[in-house]
């Protein structure tokens, strides 16, 4: 599904080193438009109406099955600032379902922006087959004008495991190689945007869906400094970036501020007070402590100076065990 490219040079053998390195990155350009934001939820969302896509909505492999949200528009700014400002209404939809996994959320963020464009027909609808039998679910059904169509969302956040230098997806592991991006992607296109061709989806329809479409945000984080590897071909090449490293190469980290992100602060660049800060030293001992229990990735902003009373994150990495490489190049082999 994916067509090769070849590699445009080599992956560097080390973590992030070069302090400038975030200036050309996708925090800059948030940073400028919503660092005003001070609501977690508000800031998610507008990253996830802001952030580019993940994959390229104009690549012909996609043949049209790939959505795209329009640029937020001043109308929509507004919305967000008023957000900011009175978010019980956001606050209340969360807590009809209260979840902790990432993509459940970010799920939530995007149907209450949908319901207040008045686009959103329906969300979240199993298809079922009899009593007992789950076939898929859709995720969000919306009008365009007459027409009834069908997202499929997700956000996803994938490490390239170097050895593959960005070649095939399958090379795009998730931190706890769970899946690659190339079985997400696969998944996506082949099953669940087929899912209103199935005869049980007709009875969970108000109209038959005339097209089926992915909208898909995520990260993707790279081991090395540039050149960054070619990547698939129907991958955005304005995706958001990050790094990673294994927990040896974390000396060679040299910001002043750092912070651990909690997994459902994972999508938007991170604003944060002072005094949550941490430096090299604890943010080395924190990590270290982790690892001594625990072999889930562990992802970090890096923070630089953004006002009197915060701090901005200015770049993102994922620290993962030192055996992690290892056991993501057993992953893809069995990717499928």
């Amino acid at each position: 599904m994916l067509v090769p490219t070849e590699p445009t040079g080599p992956i560097e053998p080390v973590g992030p080193t070069d302090p400038h390195r975030h200036r050309h990155r996708y925090q800059v350009r948030f940073h400028e438009r919503w660092s005003h934001l001070n609501n977690p939820h508000v800031r998610t969302l507008a990253w996830l109406l802001d952030a580019p896509d993940l994959l390229d909505p104009r690549a012909e492999e996609w043949q049209g099955r790939v959505a795209s949200l329009e640029p937020v528009d001043e109308m929509t700014r507004a919305w967000l600032d008023e957000l900011d400002s009175l978010p019980a209404a956001l606050q209340a939809s969360l807590e009809v379902h209260p979840h902790k996994r990432l993509g459940r959320y970010a799920e939530q963020l995007m149907a209450f922006y949908l319901q207040h464009r008045r686009w959103l027909v329906a969300h979240g609808v199993q298809v079922r087959a009899g009593k007992n039998q789950t076939i898929g679910e859709f995720d969000f059904l919306l009008r365009q004008g007459d027409a009834l169509v069908h997202w499929e969302f997700a956000t996803k956040l994938y490490l390239l495991e170097s050895g593959g230098h960005g070649r095939q997806a399958d090379y795009y592991v998730g931190p706890n190689l769970a899946d690659t991006l190339g079985a997400k992607i696969r998944k996506i296109m082949d099953q669940q945007l087929m899912l209103s061709q199935h005869p049980a989806a007709l009875a969970h329809l108000p109209q038959p869906v005339n097209l089926a479409q992915a909208l898909i945000k995520g990260w993707l984080f790279y081991h090395g400094e540039t050149p960054l590897p070619a990547q698939p071909q129907g991958i955005s090449h304005g995706h958001c970036k990050g790094f990673w490293c294994a927990l040896q190469e974390v000396r060679q980290l040299s910001a002043r501020h750092y912070a651990v992100l909690p997994r459902l602060g994972w999508l938007a660049p991170a604003k944060l007070p002072r005094p949550a800060a941490l430096s090299h030293e604890e943010l080395t001992r924190q990590l270290q402590r982790h690892f001594q229990e625990n072999d889930a990735p562990v992802l970090i902003a890096l923070l630089e100076e953004g006002g009197q009373d915060f701090l901005l994150e200015s770049d993102r990495g994922f620290i993962v065990p030192d055996d992690w490489r290892s056991r993501a190049e057993v992953r893809i082999r069995h990717a499928g």
